[in-house]
């Protein structure tokens, strides 16, 4: 037997809020998303997601996508770029990478076959995953509760965010089922790792340039109300700086002192350190808040320090 299902992704604005979706039938499907990505990065998500939810049935999948980026990338170009270090021919990194290396894992061992179908053109399955991948960006958008679907049935799913299990039933007239479930990439934390010692690594997380390129990563990553007073005293909300960093060219990553941290609750960390490039040092200020069972970072001031 051969499991048929279409897989899709939505970026409002791309970047904006972003939705993925895979479909088999009414019954058999499931969607996710974040706040801010991009439509490839919900192009991965879905297939990456269908791969896992599938892993456990010893049956050929084939994979309707309307992406010839997926398509391309697992069968053409991912072992050059496995070889070359995850870079491109003229050697800037791939984009996405996260996602790439948990495509790359997901597909070792399976049986499998992509089928690419012309978007929006009236092929049922990939209408039905378009859907309810747009539904999730939506739902984003206006934050609404996200609109997660059934699964595979009899197989458990796991919010990554919290690592609890999620219960949602859907039937071929229920629609929609209406868990809130944010998928967080990064959230595999060790669990030796003290609250403090999360937030100094994640702080560092976003000084590394291969993150500062990839914006689903950095969105993950910030406080949806994130503020940040820059060098130059310029004010960025959270869209404007994830699509600031996004375009920068410089691949050299700044080097990391950390002064220290305070809990000033058991849910918000102030975060105090020095960082080197080559405009100079800066002094940081950050502030880490718990939500969720997530650390987020809600403010951030960079202040050139004086030589």
């Amino acid at each position: 037997m051969t499991i048929v299902a279409a897989a899709d992704g939505s970026a409002l604005g791309n970047p904006g809020p972003a939705g993925w979706a895979w479909y088999v039938d009414d019954t058999t499907w499931a969607a996710g998303g974040w706040p801010h990505g991009t439509n490839n990065q919900g192009e991965l998500m879905a297939v990456i997601d269908l791969l896992d939810s599938t892993a456990h049935l010893d049956e050929d999948l084939r994979i309707l996508c309307d992406s010839q980026y997926v398509i391309n990338a697992v069968t053409k170009w991912m072992p050059g770029w496995k070889r070359k270090g995850w870079r491109k021919a003229d050697g800037s990194p791939v984009l996405n990478r996260e996602l790439l290396e948990r495509l790359d894992r997901a597909v070792q061992g399976r049986r499998y076959t992509f089928e690419w179908v012309k978007g929006h053109a009236g092929h049922a399955l990939n209408e039905a995953a378009d859907v309810r991948a747009r539904a999730v960006a939506t739902a984003y958008q206006k934050g609404d509760p996200i609109p997660i679907g059934p699964g595979w049935p009899g197989r458990t799913r796991t919010d990554e965010a919290t690592g609890e299990v999620i219960e949602a039933t859907a039937t071929a007239t229920s629609g929609p089922a209406q868990e809130s479930v944010e998928l967080d990439l990064f959230a595999d934390l060790a669990p030796a790792e003290t609250d403090a010692e999360v937030v100094a690594r994640l702080e560092q997380e976003l000084l590394d340039p291969a993150v500062r390129a990839d914006a689903s990563r950095v969105a993950a990553l910030l406080h949806p109300d994130f503020e940040e007073i820059g060098r130059s005293g310029r004010l960025w909300g959270r869209d404007a700086i994830v699509q600031e960093l996004s375009a920068e060219t410089d691949e050299a990553a700044a080097g990391f002192e950390l002064l220290g941290t305070e809990a000033l609750s058991p849910e918000i960390i102030l975060l105090t350190a020095r960082t080197m490039d080559a405009r100079g040092s800066s002094l940081r200020s950050s502030l880490w808040l718990r939500v969720n069972g997530r650390w987020r970072l809600r403010f951030h001031q960079g202040t050139p320090e004086a030589e």
